[in-house]
């Protein structure tokens, strides 16, 4: 039996048994899986930004005013992306050494365990500079975990779909990220509102990351009892979705990572712009509550679901080229006018909102796995994790910093060029490989 296929952790035991009962895990089993984890990932994602404009400005960095504050907060935010490559390398190696739901299981501990940590926070006023020290550690620690949390199911979606129906099944990964911000912000919104001020922030927002640590050992166990059956592990393995050494791997096929990495700018940029970016504007620079806001994203959240799943229906009509496309162009159009409604009042948060989650939505919904197929299939596994990374450092990693310098120094119009920026990146790659692009169509 191989590594693959070997339960080597309780928890993979614990998971073939239960799927010990003779029947093969079908296609919808598998979309479960899909967004169980995307959900689980993206919640620890949203609550640690939620918490990085309403709670560690004032936690972790009390001697600055509120505007410093934050940007720190934010560039502690970026830390897990740039981690991410890191965990993808050292994660590879766990794979190849002791198979996919060993890798997972410590992943997804190491993300849980990072997340815990953090709701157990020293502030400033405790222990000084060390707890931003010991903040940027946790944060870091979240980011070498989502590297190796990667799992292939996204891509093993996106190769098996039906001729006809690829860009349905490229959208259904990406539902966990407005269902994680949905539930990240109406927790935070009930505690907000339950919680006196001074309660909330002594203790009241430690709680979601509680809560996203149980959340991770549901989501281990959903995707372990997919990823350890035996015809899956054999399904992987006729699919090639194999870890390969990553050096070899870039430099195979550095074109494939290339075009991967800078073709959903655009989406990944507005991901930022409306979710962690305005929230931030409007605590700052707004009376606004963070209650009434937090319902709003949530609302604009679902507006993104039903936006991710027209996305799939549009792609497999008009192609997943001309979706990204389109978007990016509609994004650049959006970036105009749209952060300027920040600034407009109520009515204004909110027309930005909805319009920023439905684009979003329609971008975001046919960004995952575009190019899993154009790799060499020994490639395959690793270079779609590597991509991945890369995407997300450069599409969003460093967006709300940007994004609230830009906009604190020169107003809400450079927010928007800050977005357009991101179009015009998109733009530029699916142009630059159009024969790359055709293939994705």
């Amino acid at each position: 039996m191989s590594a693959e296929t070997a339960p080597t952790t309780q928890a993979e035991r614990d998971a073939r048994a239960l799927n010990d009962d003779g029947h093969r895990i079908a296609p919808a089993e598998i979309a479960i899986g899909v967004i169980i984890g995307r959900t689980s990932e993206f919640f620890d994602f949203f609550v640690y930004a939620i918490a990085s404009v309403l709670v560690f400005p004032k936690l972790v960095f009390p001697h600055m005013d509120p505007l410093q504050g934050t940007l720190w907060s934010f560039a502690i935010f970026a830390l897990a992306f740039a981690a991410r490559p890191v965990g993808t390398i050292i994660f590879t190696a766990v794979d190849r050494a002791y198979g996919r739901g060993a890798k997972l299981t410590i992943a997804l501990f190491l993300l849980g365990g990072s997340t815990a940590a953090i709701a157990f926070l020293p502030g400033y006023e405790s222990i000084g500079i060390a707890s931003a020290l010991l903040l940027a550690l946790f944060r870091m620690g979240q980011g070498v975990a989502l590297g190796g949390s990667w799992d292939g199911l996204a891509s093993l979606l996106a190769i098996n779909a039906p001729q006809g129906k690829r860009g349905w099944y490229a959208m259904i990964p990406q539902l966990g990220a407005p269902l994680g911000l949905i539930v990240a912000s109406l927790l935070f919104m009930f505690l907000i509102s339950a919680l006196p001020a001074q309660d909330f922030l002594a203790w009241g927002w430690r709680y979601p990351f509680f809560v996203a640590f149980a959340i991770n050992v549901v989501a281990l166990f959903a995707r372990l009892r997919i990823v350890v059956t035996p015809e899956y592990a054999e399904l992987f393995e006729d699919k090639a979705l194999e870890p390969a050494p990553l050096l070899e791997t870039i430099r195979s096929d550095w074109k494939v990572i290339a075009a991967g990495a800078f073709a959903p700018l655009a989406s990944f940029a507005m991901f930022h712009m409306v979710t962690v970016y305005p929230l931030s504007w409007v605590f700052l620079f707004t009376d606004e509550t963070p209650v009434r806001f937090l319902m709003i994203e949530a609302v604009a959240a679902v507006v993104g679901i039903l936006s991710i799943i027209a996305s799939g229906y549009l792609a497999d009509r008009v192609g997943r080229r001309t979706v990204l496309g389109a978007t990016a162009a509609a994004i650049a159009a959006f970036s105009g006018f749209a952060p300027q409604l920040l600034g407009a009042g109520e009515a204004g948060e909110a027309a930005f909102m909805i319009l920023g989650f439905a684009l979003l939505g329609l971008s975001f919904g046919q960004s995952s796995g575009a190019l899993s197929s154009n790799f060499q299939p020994r490639h395959r596994y690793t270079g779609s994790a590597f991509t991945s990374d890369l995407a997300w450092l450069f599409g969003a990693g460093f967006a709300p910093l940007v994004a609230l310098w830009l906009s604190s120094q020169f107003g809400l119009i450079a927010a928007g060029a800050y977005l357009l920026s991101g179009a015009i990146g998109t733009l530029v790659a699916l142009w630059l490989n159009r024969e790359l692009a055709r293939t994705i169509g």
